[in-house]
């Protein structure tokens, strides 16, 4: 797989670092020279031939987005998906996954996300399948889960708008059936692709998700180091989940099988 930087607008992130400039956020000065600096660690880390050197320069990569990302209180897809790709090539599945997860809940639209991020999935140990259930909604409801939510509110939106045109003819011309068929089927997809929208908001409003980025980790079926382990093997980095409860220093997580259990907050992200 060829990985490569998505292009950022430096101008971009420094108004953006002007616009969220707050006490010990980064200066705009220093958002442009640790960009640069991850920028150029990048590409000598691409060209390096010894293997030390290069997970060095990712290491570099790494902290300098990070800093503008924590520090310059910049949220931007890009930058998340640079990240990603920065730990892809380092060997980090876990953080990989979660940085594309983060890039994609800003743009789920940007096909290099998507594109990634499937792959960077692929090459995770953990197997975790799918309820059989879920796998048969997926397929009637291809347009909501495949479509990202901006393309289902456009897709909505245009619908209406074909809904309305079809309903102003047939009352200024009296036109017959083919208007009428055109609003009908038009009001369908119009309620369908809201329905998605607002059921989809609503989820992502309620669904707290994360990834586990330790190298494995073992989960447990309560919130003690001495619990039964929760399944016969440990769950590895770039495993996704949903949080269902928080508490010090625990995470009672779901699998996308519906199996739960308890693992360490150390061991994972929240996105």
């Amino acid at each position: 797989m060829n990985i490569r930087m998505a292009p950022v607008t430096l101008l971009g992130l420094v108004l953006l670092a002007a616009s969220s400039r707050a006490d010990g956020a980064l200066t705009a000065e220093e958002v442009s020279s640790l960009f640069h600096q991850a920028n150029e660690a990048f590409r000598q880390a691409n060209s390096a031939t010894d293997d030390s050197a290069r997970q060095r320069l990712y290491e570099k990569a790494i902290l300098s987005f990070e800093r503008i990302i924590n520090h310059g209180r910049i949220v931007n897809a890009r930058l998340y998906y640079n990240l990603g790709n920065v730990y892809f090539l380092k060997g980090d599945i876990g953080n990989a996954i979660l940085n594309y997860r983060r890039a994609e809940r800003i743009d789920s639209a940007d096909s290099n996300i998507q594109k990634n991020l499937a792959f960077a999935r692929s090459r995770r140990f953990d197997k975790v399948t799918t309820k059989t259930k879920k796998r048969i909604l997926q397929t009637l409801f291809f347009w909501h889960y495949d479509f990202s939510l901006k393309t289902r509110f456009v897709l909505a939106c245009a619908f209406f708008a074909v809904v309305c045109i079809s309903l102003t003819v047939v009352m200024w011309f009296g036109a017959r059936a083919p208007p009428k068929v055109t609003a009908v089927i038009g009001g369908i997809l119009t309620i369908s692709f809201f329905s998605s929208v607002f059921v989809e908001a609503g989820a992502q409003a309620k669904t707290i998700s994360g990834v586990i980025t330790a190298e494995q980790v073992v989960a447990r079926q309560a919130d003690w180091r001495d619990s039964a382990p929760s399944f016969k093997e440990p769950l590895h980095a770039g495993t996704e989940f949903d949080l269902i409860e928080q508490r010090t220093g625990w995470f009672h997580i779901r699998l996308s099988d519906n199996s739960d259990g308890w693992i360490t907050d150390d061991a994972a992200e929240l996105i």
